[in-house]
């Protein structure tokens, strides 16, 4: 069973993770990114989609032409845990190296 994250962990992540936030009325982070256009978004996704499966961690999320909405939450532990923490700083990595 994976573990929910703790309270320092939450703060910890939180700190790391400045543009990630809170989603509403759920135990998961959410994230939005504007890009140039439409196939910049659907490589990022494509990117992520193939860190996802490496990781055997996949993100929720919605593209709609230039936006990409993430959100990370682990299911098996019914709210966020490690893998999240660790699934937001592959995806920061992939927004860093594309700017």
């Amino acid at each position: 069973m994976v573990a929910r994250l703790d309270e320092a962990q939450r703060a910890a992540l939180a700190a790391a993770r400045p543009l990630w936030a809170m989603a509403e009325g759920r135990d998961a982070i959410v994230r939005q990114v504007r890009f140039a256009d439409f196939s910049a978004a659907w490589g990022f996704m494509c990117r992520v989609a193939l860190l996802a499966e490496r990781m055997d961690h996949h993100p929720e999320w919605e593209n709609v032409y230039n936006r990409v909405t993430i959100t990370l939450t682990t299911h098996e532990a019914q709210g966020l845990s490690e893998r999240d923490a660790r699934m937001a700083e592959a995806i920061d990595r992939v927004l860093d190296s594309s700017s």
